[in-house]
């Protein structure tokens, strides 16, 4: 009898401490536990007839389905430690989910203390977290095998902060960099750089964390820097003790610059002319960048960038459209539209796609959400659809906010035009309502960050042109930075942030300073792409030769040394042709198109092109262009046809060198020039013109020919 007092009397005490809230103390707890995890209660169905909202990004969903679900039967108010919602995780009554904390644990008093104080769900504005600060904000080792430990302070609406570093999830991006336990304890496993990712109640943070190489004797050597970007980039190497590697050979730079800008080799002649040029090395190459871009072939090169991410295809277009979409993006290019014009344009295009090719741009998704998504991945760099069914996992954006983002294409509307294959892209004047798939509610159109321009929304179907003004406008803070980052890619072979459609706080840039500087000077440049190429190609960290040292052996993050790169489909189609001498020939298209001038991927489908990973264009991401080598792809270009036809034309390199008397050490020499943008070493032109003499000169030409075509040199960009 003396039992039920004593328990009354614990239950005032506990209740008696500081007022509990579901907001800010219970629903921290349930996450922690991982009770909202995707295996438990979080999953798309509950786990035994119980569901809580995923990782807990909806608290009030969450309170509810405790508090009202079964008649409310896992809170017992008038004995609080006989409540299902402490006696299932403490294993006083069977549970699934086994053991999440003990009886006398802190995880148990404050959920006890707050079921007897009567289950207050809190005040959103005072309760809800505002921020997070991360102690310390860097973290740098001086070798592996260093250990430290991070603090995370929660700092709330009401201006109060609190220690939540028991209660915040802490990851490593790379765990074999640097490792940290569930006692926030960190250790550095290995030379290299890592980001710790920090995740409490929707808020997230980000710590970067360096292991350097404890190798004695690094002493910083300064390199020549002829840009901002030099010196972004240097002063993050030196910070790791990596040294840069020097600049590559003229003959190197040459290559890769031709290829990277116009999507061609150099021709044999460029060559020599470029490497006889007695101009100091900087100087020939900055007149090099100047004369390859803005040229025809820098035009046909960006138009399938361009055409691969916008999905001109005549799968969804037809083949008139497609054509039509082309060309307008082709003389964008070609005229260096500002970019933000050239979206604005996009994103408002209204009439017959044949008229107003820009309005194609809505013709691939046809559907408010998956255009949305395609915006917002392209344009912003912002994946969107993980938001559609609950709100985002890994970043802020939420199931509200991806519905209103979807809200500014609901009213694009398609109709069938008067010509064969034409649509009229309008604007519906009724039934677009973009509704809310759990209540049904009609969902507002509403900017996915607030600050980023004083634009009004407009009630009406113009809605999208108030979408595209504030999406290419210079206050955004995403529009700017992606493209940046996504021209950075194209040349150096990552972007600061990677991959460059996945922006996000826990998927920081490794060079913040450098990006950020990048996104400045487009901007002051009023989007002027062709001039941040300049200034990208024009530095010294783009021309650094492939060679590593030492230093920078294992760097493969912050661009010390240039990093070679498989030729994708198109130019490696068209350095086959150049090199070999012969005239493209694409059915369906004039004679002499190059890879590069074709309209769409259904032209030379299934054949070379495709097979070393020419995209479908059926999505936006940069992912669906491949890169990689395969077994197929080294037996194509031993034996396959396309190798084989343009080494023994008629009229290709080697008969009309045969047929103009050419010697044997004037064609090596025009080989090599043809196909690596070099002169042969001298060990090389001993082996080739003793082989070119010991049988028939013309099939021996095309061996080294052949043999050339299929060598690293030849495949890659080094």
């Amino acid at each position: 009898m003396r039992i039920l007092p004593l328990l009354a009397s614990a239950a005032v005490s506990l209740a008696a401490a500081e007022p509990v809230t579901f907001l800010r103390d219970v629903a921290p707890i349930l996450n922690k536990t991982s009770c909202t995890s995707g295996t438990c209660h979080g999953a798309a169905k509950g786990k035994n007839g119980f569901k809580l909202s995923l990782r807990g990004y909806d608290p009030q969903f969450d309170y509810e389905a405790l508090l009202y679900d079964l008649s409310g039967r896992r809170f017992n108010r008038a004995d609080p430690a006989r409540s299902l919602m402490l006696s299932k995780p403490t294993q006083q009554v069977a549970h699934g989910g086994g053991l999440r904390f003990d009886r006398d644990s802190p995880y148990y008093r404050t959920i006890f203390n707050w079921i007897a104080q009567g289950v207050p769900f809190g005040d959103p504005a005072k309760d809800s977290v505002a921020a997070l600060e991360v102690l310390p904000g860097e973290i740098a080792m001086p070798r592996p095998g260093e250990k430290t430990s991070v603090k995370i302070i929660a700092r709330f609406g009401d201006g109060l902060t609190r220690d939540v570093t028991n209660e915040a999830v802490i990851e490593s991006n790379t765990p074999d960099v640097a490792k940290v336990d569930a006692a926030a304890a960190v250790s550095g496993e290995r030379i290299g750089e890592a980001t710790l990712l920090v995740r409490y109640q929707g808020k997230y943070a980000t710590i970067p964390v360096n292991v350097l190489n404890p190798k004695p004797g690094f002493a910083w050597k300064p390199l020549p820097q002829y840009n901002y970007v030099d010196q972004l980039v240097d002063a993050k190497l030196q910070k790791l003790h990596i040294q840069p590697s020097g600049l590559a050979t003229d003959a190197e730079f040459l290559r890769r610059v031709t290829l990277d800008l116009i999507g061609q080799l150099p021709t044999p002649a460029e060559v020599r002319e470029f490497l006889a040029d007695p101009a100091p090395s900087k100087v020939k190459r900055e007149r090099c960048i100047d004369r390859l871009i803005g040229s025809p072939s820098f035009a046909d090169r960006w138009t399938v960038k361009w055409g691969d991410l916008l999905q001109s295809s005549r799968k969804f277009l037809g083949e008139k459209a497609t054509y039509e979409f082309r060309e307008w993006i082709h003389s964008s290019v070609a005229a260096n539209k500002p970019y933000d014009k050239m979206v604005h344009e996009l994103l408002t295009g209204r009439g017959s796609v044949y008229d107003v090719p820009a309005a194609n741009y809505f013709r691939t998704t046809r559907d408010p959400k998956p255009t949305m998504e395609k915006t917002t991945q392209v344009f912003l760099g912002v994946r969107m659809v993980c938001a559609q069914c609950h709100d985002h996992p890994f970043e802020r954006w939420t199931q509200n906010q991806y519905y209103q983002m979807a809200a500014f294409f609901s009213a694009v509307g398609l109709r069938p035009g008067y010509e064969v294959g034409e649509e009229i892209v309008y604007d519906q004047r009724s039934g677009y309502e973009m509704r809310h798939p759990k209540d049904n509610r009609v969902m507002a159109p509403e900017f996915l960050i607030a600050s980023a321009g004083a634009v009004k929304i407009p009630s009406d179907e113009k809605r999208r042109d108030a979408f595209a003004d504030w999406l290419v406008s210079k206050q955004n803070p995403f529009f700017a930075k992606a493209i940046a980052n996504r021209i950075w890619s194209y040349f150096l072979g990552r972007g600061i942030i990677d991959p460059v459609d996945d922006i996000r706080a826990s998927n920081p840039p490794v060079n913040a300073a450098l990006l950020a500087a990048l996104t400045k000077d487009l901007t002051d440049h009023q989007f002027d792409l062709q001039h941040l190429m300049r200034v990208i190609v024009k530095s010294r960290t783009y021309q650094a030769s492939f060679q590593s040292n030492e230093w920078n052996a294992l760097d493969g993050d912050n661009f010390s040394h240039a990093i070679p790169r498989r030729l994708s489909a198109e130019p490696l189609m068209d350095a086959v042709t150049q090199a070999a001498g012969v005239r493209p020939n694409f059915p369906e298209v004039p004679e002499d198109t190059t890879a590069s001038q074709l309209p769409d991927p259904h032209v030379g489908a299934d054949g070379f092109l495709d097979l070393f990973g020419r995209p479908t264009r059926e999505s936006s991401c940069e992912c669906e262009r491949r890169a990689d080598f395969s077994l197929p792809q080294a037996l194509n270009l031993i034996n396959g046809t396309t190798i084989s036809d343009a080494v023994a034309d008629s009229k290709g390199r080697i008969a009309k060198s045969v047929l103009a008397g050419m010697t044997d050490a004037a064609m090596v020499e025009d080989l090599y020039l043809a196909t690596l943008t070099r002169l042969p070493t001298k060990t090389e032109s001993e082996n080739a013109l003793r082989y070119l003499a010991g049988g028939p000169e013309t099939l021996k030409a095309q061996d080294l020919l052949w043999a050339l075509l299929n060598s690293k040199g030849f495949l890659y960009i080094y």
